[in-house]
C-alpha cells in the first residue's frame, strides 16, 4: 500500500507556503510535478542547456538524459523505445497523427470517433471529412455517458480507424480498452486511444491494452508540459513521415515535425524516478520496470478508490446535484463532473473562497456535455484528484460542497 506521507513529501507544492491551506481538486487540468521532475528540469537548464548529442561533455550528458527518458518510460509502458515519442502537447501529437492519416487513407475511407472524448482526440479526426473521409460517431448514452460496445460492430463495418478515450475528462468512466481494441482489430481497424485522463491514475501497460496509438500528457502525470505518444511499430512504419525528410527512417522522429524540448524531455525521466521511488517504498521485490509500473498503478488505483468512495456516497445523496458518469467509485476515475442549478464557474469561484480549488466550464468536452443535456453556457463543476490527495482534503471538499450546494 502507498504511504500518504511519503507520497506528499515527493511534491514540492505540499511544502510551498503560498499554497498552504489550499486543497487542490483541479488535477484533471494539470497535476503538481514531483520533485524528481523539477530537480531534473532545473539541473538541465543550469548545467546542460546546450545542443544535445554533440562531442563535448555538457552536450553528451544532455543527450544521455533525453535518451534515459525514452528508455525508462517506454519500458514502463511495455513498448519498444523507438515506439515512444515526445511532442509539445497531446493536442499537437493528435493533430500530427491526423495529418498522417489524411495522407494515408484513400478518399471514401471511414473512421469512427466518439462524442465522449476531449476535443483533442475528436476535432483533428473529424476534420478529415474535408479530405473525403467518412466520419462516424460512436455516441454516448445521454443519461449515463456510457459507450456501449454493442454499437461498435455496426460502426466499424469497413472502417480503418477508431479513436476513443481511455477515460473521459467529464464522464470519468474507465473504458474497457482491451475489449474495444479487440473488436476494432477483428474488424480490421486501427485504434487511437487518448489516455490523458487515465494515465495520471497509474501508467498503463500500453502493450497489454492493444492500442495502435496511445497518447497522454506528462504535465497531468506529475511531469513537465510535454505530450507523450506511443505509436506501435506496424502502424508507425506504414504511415507517412511527418517530420524532416531525413528522419523518415526513425519511428520516434517521423511524427515529430518540430525539434523536441530538450530540457522537458530529459525531465520526463523524473516520472520514472517517481514510480521507482514509490515501488521501493512499498517494499516490492526486484522486478523489471513494467512490473514496477503495474504494481504502482494498482496501488494508486486502490488508494484513489478508497478516497473516492466517501465522496461518491456524499454526492449520490444530494438530490440537487447530477453526477455525470458512474456513481460507484470502483468504476470510474476520480474526475467528477457535476451539474447543478448554478453554473460550474460560479460554484468553482465560491469553493475557491473556502480554499477548495476546482474548475468550472466545459473542459473542452462540449460534445459530451451537450450529448448529456448540459447547457454549455452553464457548464459543469469538476472536482478531480489523484493518489496524492489526503483524506483530510476529501473531508474539506465534502464540507465545502455541503455549504455551497
Amino acid at each position: 500500500m502507498l504511504d500518504p506521507d511519503f507520497i506528499r513529501a515527493q511534491f514540492p507544492a505540499f511544502s510551498e507556503p503560498s499554497l498552504a491551506g489550499q486543497a487542490f481538486f483541479e488535477n484533471a487540468g494539470g497535476s503538481y510535478p514531483c520533485r524528481f521532475v523539477t530537480d531534473r528540469l532545473e539541473r538541465f537548464y543550469r548545467e546542460r542547456k546546450v545542443q544535445p548529442y554533440g562531442p563535448f561533455h555538457a552536450s553528451r550528458v544532455a543527450g544521455k538524459e533525453m535518451d534515459e527518458a525514452h528508455v525508462r518510460l517506454s519500458a514502463m509502458l511495455g513498448v519498444d523505445q523507438d515506439e515512444l515519442s515526445f511532442g509539445p502537447s497531446t493536442t499537437q501529437n493528435t493533430y500530427v497523427m491526423a495529418q498522417a492519416f489524411r495522407q494515408f487513407l484513400p478518399k471514401g475511407a471511414a473512421i469512427v470517433v466518439t462524442n465522449q472524448d476531449h476535443e483533442a482526440n475528436s476535432g483533428p479526426w473529424r476534420r478529415l471529412a474535408e479530405a473525403g473521409i467518412e466520419v462516424r460517431e460512436w455516441q454516448v448514452d445521454p443519461t449515463t455517458g456510457h459507450l456501449a460496445l454493442a454499437d461498435l460492430d455496426r460502426l466499424l463495418d469497413g472502417a480503418a480507424l477508431l479513436c476513443v478515450t481511455h477515460c473521459s475528462n467529464v464522464v470519468g468512466e474507465i473504458n474497457d480498452i482491451p475489449a474495444i481494441t479487440k473488436i476494432a482489430h477483428d474488424a480490421g481497424a486501427s485504434v487511437c486511444v487518448d489516455g490523458v485522463s487515465y494515465a495520471p491514475h497509474g501508467l498503463p501497460d500500453v502493450g497489454a491494452l492493444g492500442a495502435d496509438i496511445y497518447l497522454f500528457s506528462a504535465y497531468k502525470t506529475y511531469g513537465p508540459h510535454q505530450g507523450i505518444m506511443v505509436v506501435r511499430r506496424a502502424l508507425g512504419e506504414a504511415l507517412p513521415n511527418q517530420g524532416h525528410y531525413f528522419n523518415g527512417h526513425s519511428l520516434y522522429k517521423k511524427f515529430t515535425p518540430a525539434g523536441p524540448d530538450h530540457a522537458q524531455v530529459a525531465a520526463c525521466a523524473g516520472m520514472a524516478d517517481y514510480v521507482d521511488a514509490l515501488y521501493a517504498h512499498m517494499g516490492g521485490a526486484h522486478v523489471g520496470p513494467k512490473e514496477r509500473a503495474i504494481a504502482v498503478h494498482d496501488a494508486m488505483r486502490a488508494r484513489e478508490i478508497a478516497l473516492l468512495d466517501p465522496l461518491m456516497r456524499f454526492l449520490n445523496g444530494k438530490n440537487s446535484l447530477r453526477v455525470l458518469g458512474p456513481t460507484e467509485a470502483a468504476k470510474r476515475a476520480p474526475t467528477i463532473a457535476l451539474e447543478a442549478e448554478r453554473s460550474g464557474e460560479d460554484l468553482a469561484a465560491e469553493l475557491a473562497r473556502h480554499g477548495i480549488n476546482t474548475g468550472g466550464g466545459d473542459f473542452y468536452a462540449g460534445r459530451a456535455l451537450e450529448a448529456m443535456g448540459i447547457d454549455l453556457k452553464k457548464g459543469a463543476l469538476r472536482v478531480s484528484f489523484t493518489h496524492y490527495t489526503s483524506e483530510a482534503e476529501i473531508n474539506c471538499l465534502i464540507e465545502a460542497l455541503d455549504r455551497v450546494i
